[in-house]
């Protein structure tokens, strides 16, 4: 049985400086916390059997789904439904700091990112 989540997302979020740090997995779901730095970005992907639900903590950037821009501040959501081609541009000049959910899991217990290069050539090593 795993462990309830008791923390404070956004202080959480505010203390990541990974790319990309797992937080907490459970059957159906994962909770992830995200740094994009300024001037970078997640990089166009798409999880053909996950939905992803984003919420942006610190920053400002770009949410690109299907081709379609839209802006993304502190306290926005968006969500990402399966088989969307998506991406998400850091255009301030701090960090993007966001908690996202992907569901089912995407990624293994305990992961940890620091750089997108570091997550693309584990993505890399998978396929």
């Amino acid at each position: 049985m795993t462990k309830p989540l008791d923390t404070d997302i956004v202080q959480l979020a505010r203390g990541n400086d990974a790319f990309r740090r797992e937080i907490a997995t459970g059957e159906h779901s994962q909770v992830v916390a995200m740094t994009i730095p300024a001037g970078e970005e997640i990089g166009e992907e798409v999880h053909e059997e996950n939905d992803q639900l984003l919420v942006f903590v610190d920053g400002e950037g770009d949410a690109v789904l299907d081709g379609r821009t839209s802006k993304v501040t502190p306290n926005d959501l968006v969500l990402v439904p399966a088989g969307t081609r998506h991406n998400f541009i850091n255009t301030g000049d701090g960090p993007l700091r966001l908690v996202t959910v992907y569901a089912p899991p995407e990624h293994a217990p305990g992961t940890v990112h620091q750089t997108k290069a570091e997550a693309d050539a584990a993505e890399a090593a998978e396929h």
